[in-house]
């Protein structure tokens, strides 16, 4: 049913108000030296945004999922199941493919087996240690307690995680873990030694990956403090944005710094299984297969097709014409920023987000990364890193209590949840940006980080790898 929330003589007057800010802004006089095309694209840009956040004093009430007594249940056990398998697809072949299009041909196996490596190599590691650091015990809110290794007496005890075996849990877990090692890779494509990269994978998760999604997700300080975060905008984005930048800088840039993608068609396939499976990792955050998961589901279907109009929009003003690279940058861009907000918001603030992450996220690839002439290859952090911080924060001021009573953001009239979504950026983001350095220049000074130049000359698919994407 609709909530009426009281003050309604409020959001009537600022309706008014808005009414007639719009038309003061007609009569600014910078305003009249823009062309047409912009005044127009402006004027209904700041009317169409302020109409979303007016309307988001009222919602639909979603927040009945609560469950008290930890029972099994077998709808919500099948539903984790196949979301497990969603977001694992995400990785292999989703995430496989879209980097892998995104290349130089003379390295796209290469690529494709970096998000391969990662995935099978995190599946060993987080049922051998990986699990209970994340979310075991507590201890000092910083790390779980190290108890069943080679996760011993879990599978055996029937234990439950709410009212899912939390074997399935695990699983799900397991594969958030996988895609955010692999999303890394993009930011170090075409010069990074597989061998390099395989001990890196196997060190950050350990140390970088594994503490954030305690302080976030298994009781650490973080969660202790309020940070909101559905489905892992800090744990999953900002940490893999931040690492693939902190990697990006370490290494240095590419003989040949041009993005030149050898198939567009298959990163098409690949952006399109990435949102697919994204509807796992969303509403499978839910953790159950009731109205908070169709919350997410909605949202996260919404703000990546609204993120992706609004990218080609903005090809359109600035090349003008729209782009097949721009579309699936768009939409990976808004799938990013909904993640954190999914279970929190309602559609408006779900468009806000997708358009406010496609703005974002092309400004930093058009103009930062030019500006500061790092060669993050396929913009990690340009759009996860950038999206992430984005929907981190937007989820700071759009979450809605009707959707979900365990967030309460801004413009519902809880500023200081800002507050804390900020400091879980910062934190999040430095602790990994730092550690990145660290774990890499260690790397860099034993067994080396990069290829030779003439490998990387070559193609890293034939000097590594002894293989070819193509037979031709």
């Amino acid at each position: 049913m609709f909530y009426v929330p009281e003050g309604l003589s409020t959001i009537f007057i600022t309706l008014i108000m808005l009414i007639i800010r719009t038309f003061s802004l007609k009569s600014n006089p910078l305003f009249k030296t823009l062309p047409s095309y912009l005044r127009y694209i402006l004027l209904t840009g700041y009317f169409l945004f302020s109409l979303i956040i007016i309307q988001s004093f009222g919602s639909v009430s979603y927040a009945d999922d609560a469950t008290t007594t930890p029972e099994l249940n077998g709808a919500d056990t099948a539903w984790m199941m196949v979301s497990t398998a969603l977001v694992m697809l995400m990785t292999m072949p989703g995430l496989a493919l879209f980097y892998g299009g995104l290349v130089k041909k003379s390295s796209a196996l290469n690529t494709m087996l970096m998000s391969v490596g990662a995935y099978a190599l995190i599946s060993v590691t987080w049922f051998v240690f990986g699990y209970p650091l994340a979310f075991g015990n507590d201890v000092g809110g910083i790390i779980g307690q190290f108890v069943s290794p080679f996760f011993y007496n879990i599978v055996e005890t029937n234990s439950l995680t709410g009212t899912i075996p939390t074997s399935v849990f695990a699983a799900f877990q397991m594969t958030f873990a996988a895609i955010t090692v692999a999303l890394i890779s993009g930011s170090v494509i075409e010069r990074m030694k597989f061998s390099s990269w395989m001990l890196f994978a196997l060190i950050w998760s350990t140390v970088v990956y594994l503490p954030i999604a305690h302080w976030v997700w298994g009781g650490g300080w973080l969660m202790k403090l309020g940070a909101l975060d559905f489905a892992g905008g800090t744990v999953v984005h900002i940490n893999a944005g931040l690492a693939g930048l902190a990697l990006a800088l370490l290494i240095g840039k590419r003989k040949d710094t041009r993005l030149m993608p050898h198939q567009l068609g298959i990163s098409i396939i690949g952006a399109g299984l990435l949102w697919f499976g994204w509807f796992g990792f969303n509403a499978g955050s839910a953790l159950t297969s009731g109205q908070l998961a169709g919350a997410a589901f909605i949202n996260t279907n919404t703000a990546t097709a609204m993120a992706l109009l609004t990218w080609m929009a903005l090809d359109f003003i600035k090349d003008h014409r729209a782009t097949a690279l721009g579309a699936i940058s768009g939409a990976v861009a808004g799938l990013v920023a909904i993640t954190p907000a999914a279970g929190f918001v309602n559609i408006a603030g779900a468009l806000a987000i997708g358009v406010g992450a496609s703005v974002l996220s092309f400004l930093a690839v058009s103009y930062l990364k030019p500006f500061f002439k790092y060669d993050d290859s396929l913009d990690v952090f340009g759009v996860h890193g950038i999206s992430g911080i984005w929907g981190a924060l937007a989820t700071g001021i759009f979450a809605c209590p009707w959707i979900n009573s365990a967030g309460t953001g801004l413009i519902f009239g809880n500023p200081s949840q800002v507050g804390i979504q900020v400091l879980a950026i910062l934190a999040t983001g430095g602790y990994c940006f730092v550690m990145t350095l660290i774990i890499g220049k260690l790397i860099d000074v034993t067994i080396g980080l990069r290829v030779k130049p003439e490998d990387e000359i070559k193609g890293l698919d034939a000097s590594l790898h002894e293989e070819s994407a193509y037979g031709l």
